[in-house]
């Protein structure tokens, strides 16, 4: 079975110009077709080609895994991709060089299979994109150094911006899991408790600073025990994907709450990731050395490999009066201070376990520019410098009505491996 890792491989699928999803990408999604009967109806585990999806649950029913580690079981004819995740590293591997080989404009044996063909692959514009997971845990970090920095300037001023523990190991806080959902599910204004800074009392009603983070999200395939901590060179074999997150914050709940004990309802009320899942193997080519740093961490979290990733990130805003939408932020993932295997390491040290399906995200993604920051808080300097919009609208803080969408892509020579987009748009609050 072929592997996908040159620049030249190429698929018998027609794939529109500058498509996220060529034949070196394979991302796993949940789907479920618009067209059929009741048993075309139920939610399955597809891949993403160009503009097409595959149907893996009906390739399994054909026999094109039989000579596999997932022979047996139909992991595929699932709403959610746990159960593949939990086969582990070996059968990740089997699935993506069998779905190569098929793919491939050299293999004729789907291409030529013109009723199977018919059958399993879709139109995207013809399937309806699920929950790819059911999340049993979600963590939050905080590891860009940027972000961190110009939060702790807001708040702190420069002189103690960044906390004595920040450079000593990746900070983060243990979110809500059942509140994550997938991108095209609008968000609910939250409703929660805020106090003005000059006001004598707090006050109960829906939130006036309602903001994005621009992050990714990590996937674990490989669940842990209980106290077994994962070592940084054992990363590999837990990570199974990455997806975009947007970990959606009521800065003014956030503020009044967050003291002693950290991020609460300000968090909670909705995460938003995209519906493919795009597997580590497929961001191979692009693993960088990240920045140095400086004190050495710990041994725990020291890496003898390049966790780094080079994706570039974007943030689009449009409001309800804008015909398009405006790209308003654009930033490199490769500045990260923390990477995503010094994450898993430490959310592990202390012998956390974690189950496949389970979610941990970067934290907001900055970088040095005023318009690589990914996070309204940060273009608008705490609501002091407003963001001016085509037509002369302004914004310090999200509306009602506006719609954000997130991107993601790594470029390579001659092709990009992207992960789509998580959009919402904001609804307002219940009641």
């Amino acid at each position: 079975m072929k592997a996908v890792s040159d620049r030249v491989a190429q698929t018998w699928v027609d794939l529109p110009a500058e498509s996220d999803f060529p034949i070196q990408n394979l991302p796993y999604g949940v789907f479920r077709p618009r067209r059929g009967g009741m048993a075309a109806a139920s939610p399955r585990v597809g891949v993403a080609i160009g503009a097409h999806v595959l149907d893996l649950a009906l390739l399994h029913q054909a026999g094109y895994f039989s000579d596999s580690p997932l022979a047996g079981d139909n992991v595929f004819a699932r709403g959610e991709l746990n159960a593949f995740l939990g086969l582990g590293r070996p059968a990740w591997t089997a699935a993506r060089a069998r779905l190569a080989d098929l793919l491939s404009d050299s293999c004729l044996s789907l291409r030529d299979n013109a009723i199977l063909r018919r059958a399993a692959l879709y139109k995207q514009s013809d399937v309806e994109m699920l929950m790819p997971l059911r999340v049993g845990g979600f963590v939050d970090f905080y590891a860009s150094r940027e972000h961190a920095t110009n939060v702790g300037i807001m708040f702190r001023g420069p002189d103690n911006a960044l906390m004595p523990n920040w450079l000593h190991m990746p900070i983060a806080y243990n979110g809500r899991a059942s509140s994550i959902v997938v991108s095209g599910v609008d968000v609910r204004r939250p409703m929660g408790q805020s106090k003005a800074d000059d006001a004598a009392a707090p006050v109960f009603g829906p939130s006036r600073m309602l903001d994005f983070e621009l992050e990714l999200g990590v996937v674990i395939g490989g669940g842990s025990d209980l106290g077994r901590p994962i070592p940084i060179s054992q990363a590999a074999e837990h990570i199974f994907g990455l997806v975009l997150l947007n970990d959606w914050s009521a800065r003014d709940i956030q503020k009044w709450e967050y003291q002693p004990l950290g991020p609460f309802l300000g968090k909670s009320f909705a995460t938003s990731i995209s519906p493919w899942v795009v597997p580590l193997d497929a961001l191979a080519p692009f693993r960088v050395t990240g920045p140095g740093q400086d004190p050495q961490p710990l041994p725990y979290l020291r890496c003898e490999e390049p966790w780094g990733l080079d994706v570039g990130l974007e943030v689009w805003l449009q409001t309800a009066r804008m015909a398009r939408p405006e790209r308003i932020s654009a930033v490199s993932f490769r500045g990260m201070y923390w990477n995503i295997a010094q994450m898993l390491a430490h959310l592990t040290s202390n012998g956390c376990n974690v189950c496949p399906g389970d979610v941990y995200g970067t934290g907001t993604v900055s970088g040095s520019s005023e318009d690589a920051r990914g996070s309204m808080l940060e273009l608008c300097w705490k609501g002091t410098r407003p963001l001016t919009l085509p037509g002369g609208e302004t914004r310090t803080a999200l509306q009602d009505g506006d719609t954000l969408t997130l991107r993601g892509a790594c470029q390579g020579e001659g092709y990009r491996v992207g992960f789509g987009e998580v959009r919402a748009t904001i609804l307002p609050a219940a009641g």
